[in-house]
């Protein structure tokens, strides 16, 4: 893939079709991961920030998902959500991506599912292994950009 010249070390982009994530680090190098996405009709695109970062994020589904899927309403943020730990779905790791100063309530984030790899099967979020969401973590700077595409 060739990278605009315009995106600065530190951003990362998301290519969907090719199910990857690249982490720019200049001089048209990048980083490459594979990762899982959102089936049709839950993606993301767009321009954002990383705005906020958790290690061994709480995973509490909107009420979106807990209406199309009851059997999660246990996680709901009125239960008090999902303990962080390996069988939480949001995994090690999770990447808070903001819109013009809004939560968009899409994720880059870990997943102990990791036959979802490669594949369009989440609601909407960016998943990846939980050892390569934490490697990204630890290199990523505050407040990085993103581009999904």
């Amino acid at each position: 893939m060739t990278f605009p010249s315009a995106e600065k070390p530190g951003t990362i982009v998301v290519d969907t079709q090719e199910k990857l994530l690249y982490l720019i680090l200049g001089n048209g190098k990048a980083m490459r991961y594979g990762v899982g996405l959102g089936r049709k009709g839950f993606g993301w695109h767009g321009r954002g920030v990383i705005q906020w970062r958790q290690r061994w994020p709480r995973w509490t589904p909107p009420d979106e998902m807990v209406d199309r899927q009851p059997e999660i309403a246990q996680y709901s943020a009125a239960n008090g959500g999902m303990d962080p730990g390996l069988n939480n779905p949001l995994g090690a790791r999770a990447l808070y991506i903001f819109q013009n100063g809004q939560d968009s309530l899409y994720r880059i984030h870990g997943t102990p599912e990791w036959k979802s790899i490669g594949k369009a099967v989440s609601s909407g979020c960016v998943r990846m292994l939980n050892q390569d969401v934490i490697d990204l973590y630890d290199r990523l700077p505050e407040k990085a950009d993103i581009v999904v595409m």
